[in-house]
C-alpha cells in the first residue's frame, strides 16, 4: 500500500512538505534573534589552535549542503583538511599568490579599501586554523565512461551554498573568513580534485585567538540595502 504522503507528479515521486508551524508573533521572534545572532558573525584572521571534532565540520558540510541548486545537481565538493603538512602546502602556495597581488595586480585603489582590514600578502591562519574547508564548483560531472553530464546555474548554487556554510559555521559558535588567494589553481593541484571541479573559496574554520580583534566596521543600514515596493 503506497503513503498518502508520497505521489506521483509530472512522472517522478514527490513526497509531503511538512511545514514548521509557528505562530506570526513567533515568525518575528525568530526572525529577529537569527538577525541577532547572525549581526555578530565578523571575518576573523586571528585563530586559536584550539581542535574541533572532526563531527562538528561534518554537520556544518551537511547543513550546507542542504542548499538549493540548478536542478538539484548540487554542484559542490567540500574538501575539509586538518593535516598539517598539506595546511603548510596550501599556505606557502597562497602567500606565493598573494605576494604577487599586494605587489603587482591590486591597483592603489583596492589597496586603500583594504587598509582599515590591516590585511598583507602573509596568511598564517591557513596554518593555525584547525580545519580548513575548500569548496570546489563542479562544473560538469563525469560518468562512469568519463562522458559529461551537465550541471546549471553552477557558480549561483555553490554561492547560496557558502553562504549557508558561513551561517552554519557561526551557529555552531566557530569563526571563519572568506579567503579568495586569486587565481586558486594551486588548491585543485595540492588536493588532486578531478578535471571537472575548480576552486571557488577557501575557508578556514575554528575558534578565535584570545584576545581577538577586528576591524570597528558599520554594516549598511536597511535602508541602504533594501527596496520595498
Amino acid at each position: 500500500m503506497s503513503s498518502p504522503n508520497i505521489i506521483k507528479l509530472y512522472g517522478h515521486e514527490h513526497v509531503l512538505y511538512t511545514p514548521q508551524n509557528y505562530t506570526e508573533r513567533e515568525i518575528a521572534e525568530l526572525s529577529k534573534a537569527n538577525f541577532e545572532l547572525m549581526d555578530k558573525r565578523r571575518s576573523i584572521r586571528s585563530f586559536s589552535d584550539k581542535p574541533v571534532d572532526k563531527k562538528i565540520i561534518e554537520n556544518i558540510i551537511k547543513t550546507a549542503s542542504t542548499a538549493p541548486s540548478g536542478a538539484h545537481k548540487q554542484p559542490w565538493t567540500f574538501c575539509a583538511i586538518s593535516d598539517p603538512g598539506i595546511k603548510t602546502k596550501i599556505r606557502i602556495a597562497a602567500e606565493a599568490e598573494e605576494k604577487e597581488s599586494y605587489e603587482r595586480r591590486m591597483s592603489e585603489t583596492w589597496l586603500n579599501d583594504l587598509k582599515p582590514m590591516g590585511t598583507n600578502m602573509y596568511k598564517p591562519f591557513l596554518e593555525i586554523a584547525p580545519w580548513l574547508i575548500v569548496v570546489f564548483k563542479r562544473v560538469y560531472e563525469l560518468g562512469k565512461d568519463r562522458d559529461t553530464k551537465s550541471n546549471y546555474y553552477v557558480s549561483e548554487s555553490v554561492g547560496i551554498a557558502c553562504g549557508m556554510l558561513i551561517t552554519a559555521i557561526h551557529q555552531a559558535g566557530l569563526v571563519t573568513l572568506t579567503h579568495t588567494p586569486s587565481p586558486m589553481q594551486f588548491l585543485h593541484t595540492i588536493l588532486e580534485r578531478p578535471e571537472n571541479e575548480r576552486p571557488f573559496l577557501l575557508l578556514p574554520v575554528g575558534y578565535p585567538a584570545s584576545p581577538c580583534y577586528v576591524p570597528n566596521l558599520k554594516r549598511k543600514e536597511l535602508k541602504d540595502v533594501a527596496v520595498f515596493y
